[in-house]
């Protein structure tokens, strides 16, 4: 498996660790619907948090979250709008990205909320 790759599984892992930490519990993780897969789908009460995992091992180009484009942005939208009506699900949908810079001088990890609020 290339580096990146595994930099970004570790990510993820990272990323469900915390938000498990932090009272969510985890629906489903790397979510395919058409063209989009959904990092990870996380519930707490009656919020559906919708995460993109974003890893780096430097900010030097900026910030991990930077790097969500509106195509990644569109195509989450329409993969969890199949989830929550295949699922029969009442909540609300909250989109947010979890940025990683992970590197020999440990680990940074940003959670931010309704990030797509910010775009």
């Amino acid at each position: 498996m290339a580096q990146h790759n595994e930099l970004g599984k570790d990510g993820e892992k990272l990323a469900v660790d915390f938000l498990i930490k932090n009272g969510y519990t985890i629906c489903e993780t790397n979510y395919r619907f058409h063209k989009a897969e959904v990092d990870i789908i996380a519930q707490k009460g009656d919020v559906l948090a919708v995460v993109e995992v974003k890893t780096r091992s430097t900010d030097y180009f900026g910030d991990p979250q930077d790097f969500v484009k509106p195509k990644k942005i569109k195509l989450l939208v329409g993969a969890i709008d199949d989830y929550v009506i295949k699922n029969g699900l009442d909540v609300n949908v909250r989109f947010d990205i979890i940025g990683i810079i992970k590197n020999k001088k440990g680990i940074r990890l940003e959670h931010l909320e309704d990030a797509f609020l910010h775009f």
